[in-house]
């Protein structure tokens, strides 16, 4: 029988050429070729098999959702914008679609088709959202907020537990997201100044969160990040660069009651960079006298190994207080803490609602020692009260030079604290060891601490208005220097004071260099204890309140760093009056022109 295109799966071309080959065979090659084809052909139908049961599983397999989530931070030091960048790089990571924004240039009408919403937000002074995320705050209170049906999020708050409302900005958004029809996609997590464990397992629990919704595996490189290489040049808060100390010299005059040192730090083989308005994080040593102290007053053995860490690391135990251990700030989480080792009903009565005057009296300017001998007899030992301590946190230090200037340096202005209480004297941990600790020759252990809310104006062409008494000169030393280094030639107004123009005129010689070469146009000076009545930056600004309002009106942009419960109130409150005044505006007029200065980045506060 001859093939035929009708009787077999072959085409036409293939039939002519088989009923060719196929009557000149002989039988032994028919039959080996018979079985080759059978055998071929069973693996041929195996393959085929298999690739159906694949299509088949993957066809009856749920389809993994699209994983993607909206990051919004409001930060006011930079710790909450590095925190939503490092968050961002991991879930990119893992394949998450990020979108990145901070809370004062995300438009609020997007949140409806958002479907996972990650908040990052500090707190700031005494409850109050940080100055980038006001506006976003009194919109999600306000009745144009969204309905957030449908919509997965998680909140990080940042705060200091040593104040009364401790991450109360987080817990608002936490809470807010809730009353608007959201659900939680992983429960909200409250950092203190130690934030970097907890940040690091808020991150991991969402990204398994969005994992396990999306359901798919979760990689296992998402269980842990990973510390830097040995031999790595990468600095950073978690591994900070040694930098040797160059100059510290006291800025104050003879006869001043303060202290304020200027720092050179060397930056040689750092690969560290910054720009003005960063600062620079130093981790700080306690003072050896005070862990001698707490050493003897509570008997501990100095060599016993405590923990330090969740992961179970542990140090001799005078080594951990000098350098792992916050000792000198009490706070009423530690309180809380301690009242299950104590053995004392005072300190739970401390702690009862109708005693929050008494408590908020208590933990000013005491320490662990006071803690220690005030609330015994204690359970446990030295190991039971390690493990309620809070982490030594950096303490950060506006940078006072321009990299552009000044490559290989970075210069910093640090106020010494001392002071006495409770029939001790008191000193400030970071302040007191660069005053008095550390020569020239020696290191300190730092980080850059990026701040993108505290920048110079992009456009060089606008005026620059900076308000910065004491220490709060820090950052306008750079922003001049840089000034200087660029070329810029708008005009710069300052306003500094302090207490006494003989003695402490900080980096006097160089504003005024700065005043006679144009690089600044303008400088007004407020010493409060060199006249009978006490004159401050504020009454400076009133007094030249024309003319400052005109500079606003050029658009001026504004800069004020320093001691926020006072000075940077009451130049706000002046701001404000000079706006009404002089733009012939009402109260709820002029909010709103310094609400939009705020917005455009022409308001710009780093406040401590």
């Amino acid at each position: 029988m001859q093939l035929q295109t009708t009787n077999s799966p072959f085409s036409k071309e293939q039939v002519e050429w088989l009923n060719q080959l196929l009557p000149s065979l002989t039988q032994e090659q028919k039959v080996w070729l018979s079985g080759y084809m059978a055998a071929s052909g069973n693996t041929a139908v195996q393959e085929i098999a298999a690739s159906v049961e694949t299509e088949q599983a993957q066809a009856q397999r749920p389809t993994a959702e699209k994983r993607e989530a909206t990051i919004l931070y409001g930060s006011q030091t930079g710790n909450g914008q590095q925190l939503a960048q490092q968050a961002a790089d991991q879930l990119k990571e893992q394949g998450v679609d990020v979108t990145l924004s901070s809370m004062h240039t995300y438009k609020p009408k997007q949140l409806k088709d958002v479907k996972h919403l990650l908040v990052i937000v500090s707190t700031h002074g005494e409850g109050d959202p940080p100055d980038h995320a006001i506006t976003f705050h009194e919109f999600m209170y306000s009745r144009k907020a969204p309905k957030l049906d449908g919509v997965a999020y998680s909140v990080l708050a940042l705060g200091d537990s040593s104040y009364e409302f401790f991450c109360q900005t987080g817990k608002d958004f936490d809470e807010r997201l809730a009353e608007l029809g959201g659900t939680r996609l992983f429960p909200r997590v409250d950092c203190d100044l130690d934030f970097d464990e907890d940040a690091n397992e808020w991150i991991q629990g969402v990204l398994k969160s969005l994992t396990d919704q999306a359901g798919e595996q979760q990689s296992s490189s998402t269980q842990q990040v990973e510390a830097p290489a040995a031999g790595t040049a990468t600095y950073s808060r978690s591994n900070p660069f040694p930098a040797e100390v160059l100059t510290n010299i006291n800025l104050n005059g003879r006869g001043s009651i303060k202290e304020t040192r200027h720092l050179e730090l060397s930056l040689e083989g750092s690969g560290l960079s910054f720009a003005p308005g960063d600062s620079v994080g130093i981790f700080p040593e306690n003072d050896d006298v005070l862990v001698t102290q707490l050493l003897e007053a509570t008997s501990w053995d100095p060599e016993e190994a405590v923990p330090i860490n969740k992961k179970g690391d542990v140090l001799p135990l005078k080594e951990a207080l000098q350098r792992q251990f916050e000792l000198t700030v009490l706070t009423k989480p530690l309180l809380e803490k301690a009242s299950l080792l104590s053995e004392n009903d005072a300190i739970s009565q401390l702690l009862q609602a109708e005693s929050s005057e008494e408590l908020k009296a208590y933990l000013e300017g005491r320490d662990l020692i006071d803690l220690y001998q005030d609330y015994g007899p204690w359970k446990g030992g030295a190991s039971d009260f390690a493990a309620i301590l809070r982490k030594m946190p950096p303490r950060l230090y506006s940078i006072a030079s321009s990299f552009e200037a000044e490559p290989d340096e970075v210069h910093l202005t640090i106020g010494a604290v001392r002071y006495d209480a409770h029939g001790r004297s008191r000193t400030g941990v970071c302040s007191v060891e660069c005053a008095e600790r550390k020569e020239p020759g020696d290191t300190l252990p730092i980080f850059i601490q990026k701040n993108e809310s505290f920048r110079l104006p992009e456009n060089q062409e606008a005026p620059i208005i900076m308000i910065g008494p004491g220490t709060g000169v820090a950052p306008f030393r750079a922003f001049l220097e840089e000034r200087e280094e660029l070329g810029v030639e708008s005009q710069a107004w300052l306003f500094f004071g302090d207490q006494h123009f003989t003695t402490d005129f900080l980096y006097q010689t160089d504003f005024q260099r700065w005043l006679q070469e144009g690089v600044l146009s303008k400088m007004d000076v407020a010493f409060s204890r060199d006249g009978k009545e006490k004159v401050y930056v504020q009454h400076r600004m009133k007094e030249h309140a024309g003319e400052l309002f005109s500079w606003l009106e050029k658009g001026a942009y504004v800069y004020v760093c320093g001691d926020e419960t006072r000075m940077a109130k009451d130049v706000q409150d002046t701001l404000l009056e000079i706006i009404k005044e002089h733009g012939q505006k009402s109260d709820d007029e002029a909010n709103a022109y310094l609400t939009a200065m705020q917005q455009e980045n022409r308001y710009l506060r780093d406040v401590y």
